[in-house]
């Protein structure tokens, strides 16, 4: 059998999962050996830094990721940043391809008039804070009593469920110490979500909907008028089961008493197009100015001209996320992600780049859940393996070449091995004080205990 070195960049679902699938579709074929790199000290990415701590399902993918790992055929190589530690050189040199998973993890432009306020951000910095990524603030200021969060997918829930949600009701999660003290000094009371189209065009899921109505303490509040202004879209909409059920859980909270009484409070908007972020004088948020819309043609939404305020100190732009560009590698900044065919990147001209290969977010675009995620990967294999004419030709035959490579550089890079002490010694926090788990967040400490220092 033939030797099949192949480097992954992102160890995320993606890149776990295309390493998973290369190994079983290569198995009798090639002698594959998989090296999975990441910018940060610990593996999972999104998983880990981009899901609410609220979310227990998510534990049985975590579960599954570690399953990948823990086999020992994929060396794990944490701490490592491409394009400033590791250059697609280095890689050429080491092996016969490369997979980009570097997924998307900044937020996605909203070119409205005071986007740029002092008060205004974007969720997934928000996001990054509260799941304790060691590369953001440890510090967030939740010194507004009402938000807005502009979006109707799962992102803007989730942004919108941990503002309203007590802090103790989040003391069984992971979340780190910061977080718990940011949490507890929160000063939001009500938080406003956006939408600019109707209630049953939303891009969120049922649970994610449900999950919102069982917030302890907050109580929802929908404006009946949002509601029947488009019978024939919402008809044809009531074709899809989820929306039915989405259609369900509306028609409950449309119909409870109008009496409200607990102490926070969740308004979601619909046909409402955010038009302008309005500052006070000392450039802070003061309101967000929206524009009440109405079906157009073809299921498009059109503006009415008649415009409203409300009144918030913060805002959350939660209109989905946009991968970077990387050294070296083709790059399309309007849809932030990596030029490819079925996964093979091509380069401006549509040319084969020989070698580069991409899966995930970086591939696609930041849409679909998990299970999209491990069928994308099956199709950036089937490419790779079917390209055999196409990869590199590795000079350095010595598989330790890469470790010696970042000791000679001086990267602390971390490996499996250093991700079980991190997870031992976070579970062991947890258990200290009857918590399952909780985060590390100082890289720095990360390293250290990663690494045995």
């Amino acid at each position: 059998m033939s030797k099949l070195r192949v480097a992954v960049v992102g160890a995320g679902p993606a890149g776990i999962y295309a390493s998973d699938i290369l190994l079983k579709e290569a198995e009798g074929r090639h002698e594959v050996s998989i090296d999975l790199f990441d910018r940060l000290p610990a593996p999972y990415g999104l998983v880990r830094y981009g899901v609410a701590p609220d979310h227990p399902r998510i534990k049985g993918v975590v579960s599954a990721l570690r399953d990948v790992l823990d086999t020992g055929r994929i060396r794990v190589f944490g701490n490592v940043d491409f394009g400033r530690d590791l250059r697609l050189d280095d890689l050429r040199e080491r092996y016969h391809a490369v997979i980009f998973a570097t997924g998307a993890m900044f937020d996605a432009p909203l070119d409205i008039p005071g986007i740029d306020a002092e008060g205004s951000y974007g969720a997934a910095d928000f996001v990054n804070w509260y799941d304790g990524h060691p590369d953001v603030a440890r510090d967030w200021p939740l010194d507004a009593s009402s938000v807005a969060v502009i979006g109707n997918g799962n992102v803007a829930l989730d942004v919108a469920r941990m503002l309203a949600k007590h802090v103790d009701d989040l003391m069984p999660t992971e979340i780190p110490a910061n977080v718990e003290a940011g949490l507890r000094a929160s000063a939001v009371t009500d938080v406003h979500v956006f939408g600019r189209r109707g209630p049953l065009q939303v891009k969120f899921t049922p649970l994610e909907l449900r999950e919102l109505g069982e917030v302890p303490g907050a109580d929802i509040v929908v404006a009946e008028e949002d509601f029947d202004r488009d019978p024939d879209a919402d008809a044809e909409a009531k074709k899809n089961k989820q929306i039915l059920v989405i259609d369900r859980i509306f028609s409950k909270w449309r119909g409870e008493d109008a009496e409200r009484t607990g102490p926070r409070r969740l308004h979601l908007h619909f046909w409402a197009r955010p038009a302008a972020v309005l500052a006070d004088d000392e450039g802070r948020v003061r309101a967000l100015r929206i524009e009440r819309t109405a079906p157009g043609p073809d299921g498009s939404v059109v503006g009415t001209g008649e415009f409203r305020e409300i009144e918030v100190g913060q805002v959350y732009r939660a209109v989905g996320y946009h991968g970077s560009a990387l050294d070296e590698v083709p790059y399309d900044a309007d849809r932030g992600v990596i030029p490819n065919d079925g996964g093979s990147v091509v380069d401006a001209e549509g040319e084969r780049v020989g070698g580069v290969y991409a899966t995930g977010w970086i591939k696609r675009g930041p849409v679909g859940l998990i299970g999209h995620t491990k069928s994308d990967a099956k199709e950036t294999i089937e490419h790779l393996l079917a390209e055999e004419s196409s990869w590199w030709t590795p000079s350095i035959d010595d598989r330790d070449s890469i470790a010696a490579l970042l000791d000679e550089r001086g990267v602390r890079y971390t490996d499996l091995d250093g991700w079980h002490r991190l997870d031992a010694h976070e579970r062991a926090l947890g258990e200290a004080v009857g918590r399952e788990r909780i985060k590390v967040v100082d890289r720095e400490e990360m390293l250290r205990i990663s690494r045995g220092e």
